[in-house]
């Protein structure tokens, strides 16, 4: 498919997980890339593998929380492509997780790094970007939002706060913006690994990741290409009648009651 052909595209944290497999697949589909990231070495080797499929990619270092970095995002892609056609707000402080705890015990710089990037960034990213696609008569933004948007839980409080802060953003942009042709989406997945990350992982972390497993219907967690085939449906013309939407690729980890897992694996 050339889905999007003719058109450019950011995707940000788009170094790694989820923002590397739809840069990949945006390209692959035609599309004219800016790979945005902190991590310069991980954004060059998306790139690279997009170039060596005889795709048309840019590395662009930024940092989403900063203002300044996202404005420069977004002018330098119109520079280097000619316009803006596709956003898909990825990046997160998945760094933040091992300190993300309850509300007493976390410390508030964590809540604010967390905030600054997961809920603030998506923002930012919509501000700078939505003008450049007016100029093209409009275009698609597609947030990473995530099942723990609509869960608690003991840990991950700020985590969870922003990305449900992520889903009522998605609905405020597509109610404001949709009758000047701009479609706002989120999808929100579950626990997500690389594959080969999955069947290398032993020890505590392992076992964690093996116990999530039993909470999601289909028996194991996510692939992060299967959560960038939903993010390029949303952002392609496959969904011109879809707006305001949040789309769960969770394996049906939201679907069930609480008891699911216990009940059919006693053992977990």
């Amino acid at each position: 498919m050339n889905r999007f052909s003719g058109k450019v595209a950011i995707v940000t944290g788009g170094g790694s997980g989820i923002g590397r497999a739809t840069a990949l697949l945006f390209a692959a589909e035609g599309a004219q890339v800016t790979v945005a990231d902190i991590a310069a070495p991980a954004a060059a080797e998306v790139v690279a593998a997009i170039e060596t499929a005889g795709g048309s990619a840019r590395v662009q270092i930024t940092d989403v929380a900063d203002a300044d970095a996202v404005a420069a995002m977004v002018a330098d892609t119109v520079q280097a492509y000619g316009g803006l056609d596709v956003l898909h707000n990825n990046a997160a402080a998945l760094d933040q997780n091992r300190v993300d705890q309850d509300v007493v015990t976390m410390d508030l710089a964590t809540w604010e790094r967390v905030m600054a990037v997961n809920l603030n960034g998506p923002m930012l990213g919509c501000r700078f970007a939505i003008p450049a696609m007016l100029e093209r008569g409009g275009g698609a933004i597609v947030n990473t939002a995530s099942a723990a948007a609509f869960y608690g839980s003991h840990s991950l409080a700020a985590y969870g706060t922003s990305k449900a802060g992520v889903v009522a953003l998605t609905r405020y942009v597509a109610t404001a913006y949709g009758e000047r042709g701009i479609r706002c989406n989120a999808v929100a997945p579950g626990v997500v690994v690389a594959q080969a990350a999955q069947e290398a992982l032993g020890g505590p972390m392992g076992d964690r990741l093996r116990r999530y497993s039993t909470s999601h219907l289909v028996g194991r967690l996510g692939y992060p290409e299967e959560i960038a085939a939903s993010v390029a449906y949303l952002a392609s013309d496959d969904a011109a009648f879809v707006t305001g939407e949040v789309l769960r690729v969770d394996g049906g980890f939201t679907a069930h009651t609480p008891t699911y897992a216990t009940d059919r694996h006693p053992e977990a």
